[in-house]
């Protein structure tokens, strides 16, 4: 069952009055928990049992989730796992904690809900660790080009206690973030309309020279003027309108981001890269995390844990099912719906692009933010670090086969 079809029978409308009557997040964690198509009468009867529940006790803590453009729909899509977080929380200390989940861009974006979470006004948000740089710039050390070889040594990271020490501890002294959980895509570049009636893109020279959409990363824009990507900051709420009106040829993101934002119509080719990491993280106020008792910090990590398991399984899933990112496509996907073509190139053209752009083959590029981010880091040697756990694992280990692991804990 496509997502369209399981929310073919509810509108707008229907959402609305469902939301005013029972609140916007029993509404979700009511729709994000449907196995099957929805109905008016079955979503109104799972919201009012969700919000029967909810309430059932006065919480002792009660905290804002601001997840940027994200709702019941667009995750079923990129499996990001927010909505598994906060239904999982709330059971799981019962009722001590409950979520307020305030997406569709209403409390923040992709680029104003880091600094949202710093200021106070949410204490856990969901957006890609790229767009969340701007905020929190020590995110950038995870976008040295060509540090993961594939998703599978993404997730092997997020599950690894090495990452305590490059990724997370660093990323809370500096930035006030408690990095909870992610979705792992690589990033490649999205070619926009002008490209329809191209061939299928096979050789990395024939993306020079187009001009393509960055985030907020510095690292991701160091990748791409190596490759001669060209690139141009660009909101990601405005994108959409640059592809579709030519202003820009392509833009780097990842496959689900195409699907989950209703991107897919205006991009042809989705050219798998793999140039850096492509990661809607959800994180949460160091501050706020440290407030609560130690038996609810326990709860807030292991619901992390859940909802990184869930992610792993679920987007892996949905990327072939649902989106369509697989050779062959499968029928009924988003992509194959609007004509979007994934590219996958050659082992020999991701290598030819790892020597132009990485590190290890081209160091000077990288050398101020590489110390800057080795200095914020306590001196560890950022790049080396991550390249040399993201190779523990063999290189065509599938992403759903990494075990997991409680990463907070020792190995």
């Amino acid at each position: 069952m496509t997502v369209s079809e399981k929310f073919r029978g509810i509108s707008r409308r229907d959402v609305l009055k469902l939301t005013r009557q029972f609140g916007v997040t029993s509404t979700l964690l009511a729709a994000g928990g449907f196995g099957g198509a929805m109905t008016f009468a079955s979503l109104a009867r799972a919201a009012e049992s969700t919000y029967e529940k909810r309430f059932a006790k006065q919480p002792k803590h009660q905290l804002k989730f601001g997840a940027s453009g994200f709702n019941a729909r667009n995750l079923l899509i990129e499996r990001a796992g927010c909505l598994e977080f906060a239904r999982d929380l709330e059971e799981r200390t019962e009722g001590e904690i409950r979520i307020e989940f305030i997406g569709d861009n209403q409390i923040c974006g992709q680029l104003s809900c880091v600094e949202k979470t710093q200021l106070g006004i949410v204490d856990i948000y969901a957006a890609s660790t790229q767009n969340s740089a701007g905020g929190a710039p020590y995110l950038n050390v995870l976008d040295y080009a060509y540090m993961f070889p594939s998703r599978a040594s993404q997730y092997y990271f997020l599950y690894s206690p090495a990452s305590q020490k490059i990724l997370r501890e660093p990323l809370e002294k500096r930035h006030g973030l408690k990095f909870l959980f992610s979705h792992c895509e690589l990033r490649g570049i999205q070619l926009g309309l002008s490209s329809k009636d191209k061939p299928t893109v096979t050789k990395l020279e024939e993306l020079f020279g187009t001009k393509n959409r960055v985030t907020g990363t510095q690292l991701g824009r160091i990748a791409m003027q190596q490759l001669n990507l060209n690139p141009v900051p660009v909101a990601w709420e405005e994108t959409l309108d640059g592809l579709k009106q030519g202003l820009i040829d392509g833009a780097e993101t990842w496959a689900s981001a195409v699907a989950y934002a209703n991107m897919s119509p205006v991009v042809s080719q989705s050219v798998d890269l793999k140039f850096f990491c492509g990661t809607e993280h959800t994180s949460m106020s160091a501050k706020v995390f440290d407030s609560l008792e130690p038996h609810l910090q326990d709860a807030v990590m292991e619901s992390a844990y859940l909802a990184q398991v869930h992610v792993q399984a679920a987007n892996e899933a949905a990327l072939v099912k649902t989106v369509g990112f697989s050779e062959p496509q499968l029928p009924d996907t988003i992509f194959v719906e609007h004509g979007v073509r994934p590219a996958f190139l050659a082992p020999d053209q991701i290598k030819m692009a790892e020597e132009m752009c990485s590190p290890e083959f081209n160091p000077k590029p990288w050398a101020q933010w590489r110390e800057r981010l080795n200095k914020w880091a306590g001196g560890i040697d950022t790049y080396a670090e991550i390249h040399k756990v993201a190779r523990e694992i063999p290189a065509d280990m599938k992403p759903e086969n990494v075990e997991p692991r409680r990463w907070w804990r020792a190995a």
